[in-house]
């Protein structure tokens, strides 16, 4: 078949770009159809037949502020002369036109300027001083884009989606039934033996977990308030978190639980929030922040963690999928995607609140339990990328057979 795969951009490297990534191995002649493309920032596609248009002139730093123009651009690109067009998208790369060609989209969640987060974009646009008049213009732009979402969802032939909750509101928003075939996670490079830090660890990672621990054992000598502690597992220490710094994964909530508990936290990540965490953090020696760092270097935190703090609301997260891996378990908000894979008591600990209050009750919790490293690591293995291959070769195979067949 003549196969086309379409995505909303490719600007940065997230886990949209890893799903994207194991369908293009799966179809290595296939061209990308994309918005924008910035080689520079993501090379995975280098040696790829990628396609752009006219949005391509536009700052790549504009995108979020784009998607009326996006929506345009999607519902005028025609590829009804492929066989097999696969959309991965979160917001409106599945507005393409496909002819009598069969388009299966992937669908992260609907978009979600207009459906799950449309309050939060209503709230704060992203203007800054101009946010008045971007409310103001957003109120009366939100239903007509609204309706041609929902029209755009209406295309494809099929919905694979990625987690029970991204189904319910694929439901809910667009009116249509989808399957779950989880993303792809490096499950396997997470749960292989453990790496030895000094023959791994770069200069600077190890500078770094050097002056942790000793911030850590300062910190423990003079502690005055009894620590939330737990001796099941003596090689694990401390609790870590790794994400992307933005206000709506509310990492602020696991800063000051572990600083109110005064638990030991390694916070590995960048973003615009990172200076407010580090204030957030003042005052609490147990509490480190580490720069972004590559796969290696964050098993090798996930490795020696008690325990993976999970606080934000996501349609899946590959991130505690891969603290699983490593046989650490998360403790975890109770929404969203965590509840297909966190099992509270048996791999985790889930929190029903998103309130400090809530997280500390779940972490004093968790130091009550124990839990056998063999289960959770065996609990990430259903989100393997060998398992993802498969699901998804299974059901293309199944669908453009049985499409193939009524037309």
């Amino acid at each position: 078949m003549k196969v086309a795969i379409v995505c909303d951009w490719l600007v940065s490297v997230g886990g949209a770009e890893q799903v994207l990534r194991a369908i293009c191995d799966l179809y290595p002649e296939a061209p990308i159809y994309t918005s924008q493309y910035n080689p520079k920032k993501i090379d995975w596609f280098k040696d790829r037949e990628v396609h752009t248009g006219w949005l391509q002139i536009l700052p790549t730093g504009l995108r979020r502020f784009i998607g009326p123009l996006r929506q345009r651009y999607f519902s005028h690109l025609d590829l009804s002369n492929y066989d097999l067009i696969i959309s991965v998208t979160g917001a409106e790369a599945k507005a393409i036109k496909k002819g009598s060609a069969i388009h299966l989209c992937y669908c992260h969640v609907p978009t979600q300027y207009y459906w799950g987060l449309k309050d939060d974009y209503m709230k704060n646009p992203g203007f800054g001083i101009l946010n008045p008049l971007a409310r103001f213009g957003l109120k009366i732009l939100l239903p007509p884009l609204k309706k041609a979402d929902y029209a755009s969802a209406q295309r494809p032939d099929e919905f694979i989606t990625i987690s029970s909750y991204a189904q319910a509101q694929i439901k809910s928003a667009y009116d249509r039934e989808s399957t779950i075939i989880s993303p792809p996670v490096a499950v396997e490079k997470f749960s292989t033996g453990k790496l030895s830090t000094s023959d791994n660890a770069t200069k600077t990672e190890k500078s770094q977990a050097k002056e942790t621990e000793q911030k850590n054992n300062k910190n423990q000598k003079s502690q005055t308030k009894p620590q939330v502690t737990s001796a099941k597992n003596s090689a694990r220490h401390g609790f870590v978190t790794t994400s992307r710094q933005v206000n709506w994964k509310r990492l602020d909530l696991a800063v000051k639980a572990c600083k109110r508990l005064h638990l030991p936290l390694t916070v590995v990540g960048e973003g615009p929030e990172h200076k407010k965490l580090v204030k957030l953090a003042n005052g609490a020696d147990d509490i480190s922040f580490v720069p972004v760092t590559d796969q290696k270097g964050i098993k090798r935190y996930l490795e020696s963690a008690e325990g993976y703090i999970f606080p934000s609301l996501e349609p899946f997260g590959i991130a505690p999928v891969e603290a699983l891996a490593c046989g650490c378990p998360v403790i975890a908000y109770g929404s969203g995607g965590a509840l297909d894979y966190i099992t509270d008591g048996k791999n985790g600990v889930l929190f029903d609140k998103q309130s400090t209050h809530s997280l500390c009750n779940a972490l004093e919790r968790f130091s009550t339990l124990k839990f056998d490293e063999s289960e959770i690591r065996k609990s990430a293995l259903p989100y393997s990328e060998n398992e993802f291959r498969r699901k998804l070769t299974a059901f293309i195979d199944e669908k453009v057979k049985s499409i193939n067949t009524t037309k």
